[in-house]
Order: C-alpha cells, then sequence, then structure tokens
C-alpha cells in the first residue's frame, strides 16, 4: 500500500478503536474522558435566546430537552443547569437526578415536585427550591445558561432536594457519557 493509503487506513482504525472501546469497559474505567451526548431543546436554538416564557420574567416553566442514545450500562441520567455568569459565581437553576437509563427527554413544564412519575428526583436549585427555577439574571446583562445531561452506571439513590454539589461528588467515576445544550437571557 501507499503511505497515503496507510496513513487513511491507520485513521480509520484509530477512530473504529475509540468509538468501540472495549466491551465491558466504560470510559470512566480506562481513565478516558466520556463519550458525548448530544442535547438539544425544541425550545430555543443552541447559543439563542431562551423564551421569557422559560425564565422568572414569564411562566418559568422547564424547557424540553432531548438527547441521543447513550452507551451500553447505562442505568441513569442526572441533570444540571446552571449559569457560570452570575454575579455570586454559578448559580444553579435544576438538578434531577435517577432519571431511568431508557429516558430520553424531558418535557416542557416538568413539575416542580421531590419525586416525578418516573422515580427520578429532583434537587434544591439556588432559589432554594425543588425543581427548575429558570433565568432571572440581573438587568443589563446577557447571561448563558448550560443544561447539563450525564448518562451514568449507577443509580445515584440521593434524597429529593440534593444539591448540585452532592449529585457531582456521586455521579464522579460514573458518568459514561455527557452532553450540554447552552441558550442566554438577559434583561
Amino acid at each position: 500500500m501507499e503511505q497515503r493509503q496507510l496513513h487513511c487506513l491507520f485513521g480509520i482504525l484509530t477512530l473504529a478503536a475509540i468509538f468501540a472501546g472495549d466491551a465491558g469497559c466504560s470510559a470512566h474505567s480506562q481513565g478516558g474522558a466520556a463519550m458525548a451526548l448530544q442535547v438539544s431543546s425544541t425550545d430555543f436554538s443552541s447559543g439563542g435566546t431562551i423564551s421569557k416564557q422559560f425564565t422568572c420574567d414569564g411562566g418559568d416553566i422547564s424547557p424540553a430537552l432531548i438527547w441521543n442514545e447513550p452507551p451500553a450500562g447505562t442505568q441513569s441520567f442526572s441533570l444540571i443547569a446552571d449559569d457560570p455568569d452570575a454575579p455570586a459565581g454559578t448559580w444553579v437553576h435544576w438538578v434531577v437526578f435517577d432519571l431511568p437509563g431508557s429516558t430520553r427527554s424531558l418535557p416542557q413544564n416538568v413539575e416542580k415536585k421531590e419525586q416525578l412519575e418516573s422515580g427520578a428526583r429532583q434537587g434544591r436549585n439556588d432559589f432554594g427550591k425543588i425543581g427548575y427555577g429558570g433565568p432571572c439574571p440581573p438587568r443589563g446583562s446577557l447571561h448563558r445558561y448550560f443544561f447539563k445531561v450525564y448518562a451514568l452506571d449507577v443509580k445515584l439513590n440521593l434524597k429529593a432536594g440534593a444539591t448540585k454539589q452532592d449529585v457531582e461528588r456521586a455521579q464522579q467515576g460514573h458518568v459514561l457519557a455527557q452532553g450540554e445544550y447552552m441558550g442566554r437571557y438577559g434583561r
């Protein structure tokens, strides 16, 4: 084979090895980075403006979120939505965990209660409440809001009302894949 063909073949084999992985081993157990989940929403475009209905200036309802098929071995999902541009530091808007591994989306306007019908639990946001608390930045500033979804190889089994820090600590070493979706809002 020519050198160019060998180079292409090597590249293809490398990509195949990355995507195939070692059967039965997850990214975290190999010390590598977690795979990527593709997260999206039908309610706002990636990097676009979040509609007022999803903020404290409107209905303060959660947007719909959708993600792709996770890696084999996914037992549950967690979701953390936060604003790194808040004046006092990163502000947590939503914490959900123990979403069943078969889940591929969250509907618009998830109820603000400790436990959802699916068995998932919601944590406490930085407004001191359970469930989603929409963007509510100070006047005059445009903030970024990240909706981060994690595919986990365990159920976290934390109590409802757990904080972002509780969830991050519990899922450490158990993330098989992760993805995020970002929207902006300013007043």
